[in-house]
């Protein structure tokens, strides 16, 4: 059975860039829309957080000077990134933000009414600002509450099961509609747009601090002609497993006692001690692990990368990593004077000179405390079991400035778009969401909004799929399920060979291995019950972004790529930055040759190939007022 629902614009993905780019469009008079999710209440940006959740936007305080070109520079200094995008994300940052200001959301603001702000990774100012560990679900349910009170259409529980497209143009999408309990029910959505706001492939690592309620549908993208780009560049930092949550901030500035066991929790020992000259420069680089929080293969030597790395090792070898918030660190104590100078001025400043942990942590944080216990760990009497984890994925899909794909009509907001690059400040992605669900928006109400399908086309593409599909639904039925035991073994080789650490062979037979699966999917996957169905087109989805994303790693170690972001690549012709690592973390640091570069992948009947482009510049347009003003009202400017 299919039902068929025409829409001019469906929007996929209820977190903080779907929620934004409905409001949007429905603000800006294009009425004939469809809000869909497969779980309005999963996903990102209302599931995850930090000790301080940052939005990124342009200093809004004091009297440091800023720019929107200012910083443009800054987003495009992260290397591989587009200028133009660069200047989308700072020229419409500020009126972002005041939406979310005006939505409801207590960004603090000093007694004259400036939004202060703080510095962030990455960020030569104070553009940094937060209203807590759960910034990105307060954004989600204010928006959520304007889109209710805007009549958003919206259905939940579709799950996109395949994009319709040609290669060129999108015609729809097919979606498995999860309330059905005893046979697949199929909903075919005709819509000339599209915007994809179903963020980053968070399914793909099984050490991740995405939410288990997150999976992303990138693969589905790639599979309808949309371009991938820096689909290598990730970040990956220290994560509870349980919950899933980042130990950034003062989670670290606390200074943890870090203790590993063997799998059953026995064997315990303090592990770092062994690798460091005297316990005062452990701690400091504990310490620094609170500012420099994505694993940065530049902060291996001199930073606290080192700290990930040794968590890494660990976890290699078997064991479990825990943080200890009771008792201080080194048995026999430590020396807050021996400390490194700009730690000791913190933790005087903050009045945290104190022994233990917890003690630190509640005098600094009381609600990161309160987060756990929340949660149902109290770190006042439990170890916290942490891993080195996904947490971000830089690249993505394709987008040019108005974030449309190379798929016309078929648009990218959120974690999904690929407008980040190498670096980027803690906290863009955020803006970035606002900025291209509004981007996004706005082109389709000047120039989509009458935009119609090609019947004809849209029901051969429809037939085909539905085909397929169907076919798949019959074909993985068996008495036996794999389903998870697969997803879970692929998830587990992607952490080992493409995480942060990566090697070419690793990386070439984990890449043999998933197309024997890819070939023959229905040969190789099967389900028992109908309520794993779903289950089996995410295992497929994800099996499809797992080896696009293998594929452009090793496409990049073919060009010459180094070790660069949050990916050490081994090379034996490299160094090791100290002496006790083993032959493994031997590597070469990037030497810039491709910072203005930008890896692009296709994805054509099973089969990767790869393109690398200049960057764009920043535009340098001619801003005089007499000439912008006169083709926006002619146009608005929307070209």
């Amino acid at each position: 059975m299919i039902e068929i629902v025409k829409v001019n614009t469906c929007i996929v993905g209820t977190g903080a860039a779907g929620y934004n780019a409905a409001c949007r469009l429905k603000v800006f008079g294009v009425d004939d829309i469809l809000l869909i999710s497969e779980n309005r209440l999963g996903g990102t940006s209302r599931n995850t957080g930090s000790d301080k959740q940052t939005y990124y936007k342009l200093s809004l305080s004091g009297d440091d000077p800023d720019s929107v070109r200012e910083m443009a520079r800054t987003l495009f200094e992260g290397k591989a990134v587009d200028g133009d995008i660069a200047l989308c994300e700072a020229a419409l940052s500020t009126r972002s933000f005041m939406h979310l200001v005006e939505s409801g959301l207590p960004f603090p603001t000093n007694r004259y009414g400036e939004f202060v702000g703080y510095k962030t990774d990455h960020d030569p100012r104070t553009r940094a600002t937060s209203i807590g560990p759960y910034t990105s679900r307060a954004m989600t349910q204010a928006l959520e509450l304007e889109a209710d009170n805007l009549e958003v259409p919206f259905r939940n529980h579709l799950q996109v099961i395949r994009t319709l497209s040609d290669g060129k143009k999108c015609l729809g999408l097919l979606c498995l509609d999860n309330t059905s309990s005893d046979e697949p029910h199929f909903v075919a959505i005709e819509a000339a747009n599209v915007i994809l706001a179903t963020g980053g492939p968070a399914g793909m690592y099984l050490n991740s601090v995405y939410p288990q309620s997150q999976h992303g549908a990138s693969g589905l993208a790639f599979e309808a002609g949309v371009k991938g780009r820096n689909l290598t560049e990730w970040q990956f930092g220290l994560a509870s497993v349980r919950p899933r949550w980042n130990v950034s901030g003062t989670y670290m500035q606390a200074l943890p006692r870090f203790v590993s066991t063997d799998a059953d929790g026995n064997d315990e020992k303090e592990f770092l001690l062994q690798y460091f000259d005297t316990p005062e420069d452990m701690l400091s680089k504990v310490f620094l692990k609170g500012y420099q929080w994505p694993f940065d293969v530049r902060k291996i030597g001199d930073g606290s990368s080192i700290i990930d790395i040794l968590v890494y090792i660990e976890l290699s070898e078997g064991r479990r990593v825990f943080l200890d918030f009771t008792t201080d660190p080194v048995s026999g104590g430590f020396d807050f004077d021996g400390l490194n100078p700009e730690v000791y001025a913190y933790l005087s400043k903050a009045g945290a000179l104190v022994r233990t942990p917890i003690k630190r942590l509640e005098i600094m944080n009381q609600p990161a405390i309160d987060f756990y216990r929340d949660k149902g760990v109290d770190l006042e009497t439990e170890r916290l079991e942490i891993s080195l984890c996904a947490q971000h994925n830089n690249g993505g899909l394709d987008l040019d400035a108005w974030w449309q794909s190379n798929v016309e009509g078929l648009f990218v907001a959120g974690e999904v778009a690929g407008s980040h690059g190498v670096y980027r400040p803690g906290g863009s992605a955020l803006n970035a969401g606002q900025v291209g669900s509004l981007r996004a928006a706005t082109y389709i109400a000047a120039r989509r909004r009458d935009a119609s399908v090609d019947e004809k086309q849209f029901s051969i593409l429809l037939k085909q799929a539905s085909d397929e599909m169907k076919a798949i639904c019959d074909l993985t039925r068996g008495d036996i399920s794999n389903v998870e035991k697969t997803e879970k073994h692929f998830c587990n080789l992607m952490s080992r060979f493409c995480g942060p650490i990566r090697d070419e062979n690793n990386i070439r037979s984990f890449i043999d291995e998933i197309n024997t699966v890819i070939a023959d999917f229905c040969g190789k996957v099967r389900y028992s019950d109908y309520s794993e169905l779903k289950n089996v087109f995410k295992l497929r989805d994800n099996l499809i972004a797992q080896k696009c994303y293998a594929q452009s790693m090793l496409d990049y170690i073919r060009e010459g790529g180094k070790s660069r972001g949050s990916a050490l690549y081994h090379d034996e012709s490299g160094q090791k930055p100290y002496g006790f690592l083993p032959e493994t973390f031997r590597f070469c640091r990037d030497d810039g040759s491709k910072d203005s570069l930008i890896q692009e992948m296709f994805y054509v009947d099973g089969k990767c190939s790869f393109f690398w482009r200049p960057v764009r510049q920043i535009p340098d347009d001619d801003d005089f007022f007499e000439n912008v003003w006169r083709s926006f009202r002619e146009n608005g400017n929307v070209n």
